[in-house]
């Protein structure tokens, strides 16, 4: 669907303005005095693909941060990891889970029925998804590899591991610690997601609701902006719905954008510090039109397939990659420049990547830091 164009006297939104409230929104314009739990809620969940990756977003964002602070929100039960936006991992806090995950249900049955359509053949999903609930009562945790074997056990010729996939995408469930802690990786746990109080099914209100919340997170955006993030779609209607309550500027392109009526906008030329994000961070996925944090050259080199790139924002823009590597008692972070980055910005690179390194190897003898030449 095409987008539609603003009405007349909409604000127009540079994409710096546009940025610098991206980046405000996502707590990286300055680290933030916040706990874990409220910051996770504030930026609308993190990417868990690996369980690394929410700390080093956090560490990115937070005074102050430390590893046990992560762990202990996932321990504790304040915090919940599970199968959510475009069908990928995050760590979200209990209310969002809450409201977000039905609305999510659609997208995550295409999911399922794309994925393991074939392979689930005249299996009743229903029936499928009614026996895992059974075999996780009471608190039980198998892991993902565990439910399909048993629920293969009473369907001749069945394939265990589409039956523990589907169940995954067509039951919420919830992967408890110490999954998806620092450095704990291996065979997803399954556990029943009723203790969080999730609804079987989404009210009209709950999907306006998650609208709201994911411009709180990352307006001023469009529709195709907000489907790009959450896969859910026929929200151009949903928009309409709360037209009246939203603020509607338009960008550079006549592009129609909404925001929260109180909403935060600071100013196109507030600095923005270096940061480096890890594997597919929020912003670099939130938005169907990415300009606001990256041009489309450099998103052909930093989105490359299903993959997301590490990267280094300078000036609030993305201007380099990095990667890390351990070779026994050293450890060596590089970055990968992706345009030109003048001696103030590499000295700044410097400085934030030797605090990383040190983040995510305390233990190592030396650490290096390789800022290669510019592009």
């Amino acid at each position: 669907m095409g987008a539609r164009g603003p009405r007349s006297g909409a604000a127009v939104l540079s994409p710096r303005a546009l940025n610098r409230a991206a980046l405000e929104r996502q707590l990286l314009l300055r680290r933030a005095d916040l706990l874990v739990s409220e910051a996770v809620e504030r930026v609308l969940g993190l990417n868990a693909q690996d369980p690394n990756l929410p700390y080093l977003a956090l560490w990115s964002r937070l005074e102050g941060f430390a590893i046990e602070h992560l762990t202990a929100a996932i321990e504790n039960r304040s915090l919940v990891r599970s199968t959510m936006m475009r069908a990928t991992q995050h760590v979200m806090s209990v209310r969002d889970f809450r409201l977000v995950r039905p609305v999510l249900a659609p997208l995550l049955r295409r999911v399922q029925r794309n994925a393991f359509g074939r392979r689930t053949t005249g299996i009743d999903l229903d029936a499928l998804v009614a026996e895992a609930g059974e075999l996780l009562a009471d608190e039980r945790v198998l892991t993902r590899p565990e439910l399909g074997r048993l629920l293969a056990e009473g369907r001749q010729g069945a394939d265990p591991l589409a039956l523990g996939w589907s169940v995954q995408y067509l039951r919420p469930l919830v992967h408890p610690a110490p999954s998806g802690t620092w450095n704990v990786r291996g065979a997803t746990p399954f556990a029943c997601a009723g203790w969080t109080g999730i609804r079987p099914q989404a009210t009209a209100e709950d999907v306006r609701q998650m609208v709201r919340r994911y411009l709180a997170a990352f307006g001023p955006a469009s529709v195709s902006d907000a489907r790009a993030w959450s896969g859910v779609g026929g929200l151009r209607e949903v928009f309409d719905q709360l037209r009246p309550e939203l603020r509607v500027h338009a960008d550079e392109s006549g592009r129609e954008l909404f925001d929260l009526p109180d909403a935060p906008a600071p100013q196109e030329d507030l600095p923005a510090p270096v940061r480096l994000l890890p594997e597919f961070d929020a912003p670099l996925l939130a938005y169907a039109d990415r300009t606001r944090v990256m041009t489309d050259e450099v998103r052909r080199q930093v989105c490359v397939g299903a993959g997301v790139a590490a990267t280094v924002l300078v000036d609030g823009t993305v201007a380099a990659t990095w990667t890390v590597s351990r070779k026994g008692a050293v450890a060596t972070l590089t970055v990968h420049p992706l345009r030109h980055l003048p001696p103030a910005a590499r000295d700044e690179i410097e400085t934030e990547s030797a605090r990383l390194l040190a983040f995510i190897h305390p233990d190592a003898e030396e650490r290096r830091i390789h800022l290669l030449r510019s592009a």
